[in-house]
């Protein structure tokens, strides 16, 4: 312990929405790589938190938890600041937190676009400047990187809501990837397909109101598109998250990675 002590500070890397799904794979994983993880989410999701943070402790790093509405840019720098206070230092934000929507375009009201642009795209932007904040009071080359989709690739029937918004996504990536390279920041960001998580849960419920195939059967049909047979993982995409977060990627920015086991290609 005492060695570990006289180590360089270890680094940092707060995951949003990281109380569950794949946001909490990506924490495990991040630990697991030797990070301290301050878990950002939402209040409500704290006793959820406050179990990976156990997990996390139980690996040997450092964890806590952030409360923070990821719509709201104070909200963003409070959690930012937060999660620096509390482990020290602030390496690597993972832009995580999202939600879905399920309606055909026609029914999409305005109150619903700004609900998902707040949550998936604001929320983005809030990052990158609470991140590089941090960063630069650090003196670090920090890594940002951010929840894309396949629908941030390819428009989807029934998700032009949430497909614009992951569009969106990728631009924000691409351009303050480019901004912000003079100072060694580098800005990615993760496409996954279809994964066995709360949202695709959600989807699956909503095209059942749809079109009326039992619940499960759209789930099932969708995975069967996949070239490699199975449903995604929280695991399999926390593995794409670690590689933009480890120093193997300190070349590569402003990139989109699929990893959805082989529905789109690009």
């Amino acid at each position: 312990m005492a060695e570990d002590m006289q180590e360089p500070r270890n680094k940092v890397a707060m995951v949003t929405g990281a109380a569950q799904g794949l946001g909490r794979g990506i924490a495990i994983q991040l630990a697991e790589d030797g990070f301290d993880i301050a878990i950002g989410d939402l209040d409500f999701q704290r006793d959820k938190a406050d179990g990976v943070v156990e997990e996390i402790r139980e690996l040997g790093r450092n964890a806590t938890f952030v409360e923070i509405d990821v719509s709201d840019s104070e909200s963003f720098d409070r959690a930012a600041d937060s999660a620096a206070d509390s482990l020290g230092g602030f390496d690597v934000l993972v832009n995580n937190a999202g939600i879905a929507q399920v309606k055909p375009i026609l029914e999409i009201t305005r109150e619903e676009l700004e609900k998902i642009f707040a949550t998936n795209v604001y929320s983005i932007v809030y990052g990158v400047q609470s991140a590089v904040r941090k960063f630069d009071e650090f003196g670090n080359k920090g890594k940002i990187i951010n929840a894309a989709s396949i629908a941030a690739v390819k428009g989807f029937p029934i998700l032009a809501a949430y497909s614009a918004s992951k569009f969106a996504v990728r631009g924000i990536t691409q351009t303050a990837a480019q901004e912000l390279a003079p100072s060694g920041h580098t800005v990615n960001a993760y496409a996954p397909g279809i994964a066995g998580t709360a949202m695709w849960d959600l989807v699956d419920t909503e095209l059942h109101k749809i079109n009326g195939k039992p619940l499960g059967e759209n789930l099932k049909e969708n995975v069967e598109t996949i070239a490699l047979g199975r449903i995604e993982t929280p695991k399999d995409v926390a593995g794409v998250v670690a590689f933009f977060a480890s120093d193997r990627a300190d070349y590569v920015t402003g990139q989109t990675l699929l990893v959805d086991g082989g529905i789109l290609y690009s």
